[in-house]
């Protein structure tokens, strides 16, 4: 990932950087992979996940609904 500079304005490039990142789940992923997971505990917190997405997708689905 390449993030040019302009103007010596590095704020603005951390943030571009910190955007991009976010976008592609750099940062999550690095956190999840910071320690070791069995794969039974890895298992169980994806089907959490997608259990809130399902959730999620649900209650904004109904929402639209009149």
């Amino acid at each position: 990932m390449i993030i040019p500079v302009h103007n010596n304005d590095v704020e603005k490039a951390l943030k571009a950087f910190k955007r991009k990142a976010a976008k592609e789940g750099l940062l999550r992923d690095m956190r999840e992979k910071r320690y070791y997971e069995k794969p039974s505990t890895k298992k169980k917190r994806k089907q959490k996940e997608a259990a809130r997405k399902r959730a999620k997708a649900l209650k904004v689905r109904d929402r639209g609904a009149w």
